[in-house]
């Protein structure tokens, strides 16, 4: 067995933290408190400076941190000891999660819980839903989705749905005239048209048509992509309504494909299926042994014809950095893009430091954000030319 490095090591228990810390900081929003990914990274660095060494610094600190009240002030100790460790003077030497009880849950709310999302907002609780109107339409499209409510969330993923049909037909049709042959053969085409009385109904171009390129699409559902997760989800089930070569796939730990899951055009019954599937839905991030599985197993159907490759992906990696390289090197040969889309790259001041997302910089073709719908929709100027 070969042994670990330390680097790798450390970045693994980075990692680890980080879903726990998203976890946790997703519990307070659900309690009312307002945390984004910038709290949420800022809460990663006291953890990393105070966790393993002084614990009540580390308690502290985080009370400082997230609560913006005297009334949250109150509410975090109780949070912070049911969460991390159950009440006990001293934190456990490996905390267990507070698992959400999803027995009787619809299949919508077991795949919400799943990928870390809240249930339906209590009935007459409105607090945080923006103002309705087209002003509140395009607040909405700018909001990190990972300071939403539920009833917002729930009032986005409605306009999302219209948005993204909307661009996938435009997508589609401009992906059909931009890859039909240039040049007009004249003689065939007045040949083909002499039956019309000469009207020219009917163009011939010179050469074969080029096929359109396909989508393939790569969904990280790893802990610490838990706020976007099911909203990507979405997209990807909006894409795969109106484009006849996409494929869908999903990875954390493994890589699975979801393609003919989410081809049905009914979500609830797709999140049905996806909720039974061994996924491996917050869990650690092997993006390397992930892309080795699509060039090895997927290559012949899903990368024929060099299709688009979309990422969707806060590049958090546990796996081996050579294999990463190798596979995102041997990918650029296969596609026509590699477009890596992360959520954390719309926050201001973030820059791209984790090993994962270090090694695949140098392969990508388009590195975009990916933290509100805006960013989501901005992904067609990426797809022609």
């Amino acid at each position: 067995m070969n042994p670990i490095h330390p680097q790798a090591e450390q970045e693994a228990v980075s990692a680890l933290l980080a879903g726990r810390l998203t976890d946790f900081c997703h519990g307070l929003r659900g309690r009312g408190f307002r945390i984004g990914v910038k709290e949420t990274l800022d809460a990663c660095r006291i953890a990393g400076r105070f966790m393993a060494t002084d614990y009540p610094a580390f308690r502290d600190g985080l009370r400082s941190l997230l609560c913006a009240s005297e009334e949250q002030w109150r509410a975090f100790g109780p949070c912070f000891d049911a969460f991390w460790s159950r009440g006990e003077q001293s934190p456990p030497s490996a905390p267990a999660p507070m698992l959400p009880d999803m027995a009787g849950d619809s299949a919508e709310e077991r795949a919400r819980q799943i990928a870390g999302r809240d249930g339906e907002a209590e009935e007459g609780d409105q607090e945080g839903t923006l103002t309705t109107g087209a002003s509140a339409a395009q607040a909405l499209r700018l909001t990190d989705l990972s300071l939403l409510s539920a009833a917002d969330l729930r009032q986005l993923e409605r306009l999302a749905e219209r948005l993204w049909r909307r661009m996938s037909l435009r997508l589609a049709r401009r992906l059909r005239g931009h890859y039909l042959a240039s040049r007009i053969d004249l003689r065939r085409t007045l040949r083909r048209n002499i039956s019309r009385g000469g009207e020219l109904l009917e163009l011939v171009h010179a050469g074969k048509k080029r096929r359109k390129p396909g989508l393939v699409l790569l969904l990280d559902v790893s802990g610490s992509m838990n706020q976007y997760s099911l909203f990507f989800l979405r997209f990807a089930h909006a894409l795969q309504q109106h484009f006849r070569r996409v494929h869908s796939f999903l990875f954390s730990t493994h890589l699975v494909e979801v393609s003919e899951v989410l081809r049905g055009g009914d979500l609830s019954a797709a999140l049905e299926l996806l909720s039974h599937m061994s996924l491996g839905w917050g869990g650690g991030t092997q993006i390397g042994e992930s892309l080795q599985k699509l060039n090895r197993d997927y290559g012949d159907s899903a990368l024929r014809g060099r299709p688009y490759l979309i990422v969707l992906s806060d590049g958090w990696d546990v796996g081996e950095t050579e294999l990463l390289s190798a596979e995102l090197q041997a990918l650029r040969r296969r596609v026509s893009k590699i477009i890596w889309l992360n959520p954390l790259l719309g926050m201001e001041g973030y820059e791209p430091l984790t090993r994962g997302m270090r090694t695949a910089l140098p392969w990508l073709n388009v590195f975009a954000p990916a933290h509100n719908l805006e960013s989501l929709l901005d992904i067609e100027r990426h797809l022609v030319g």
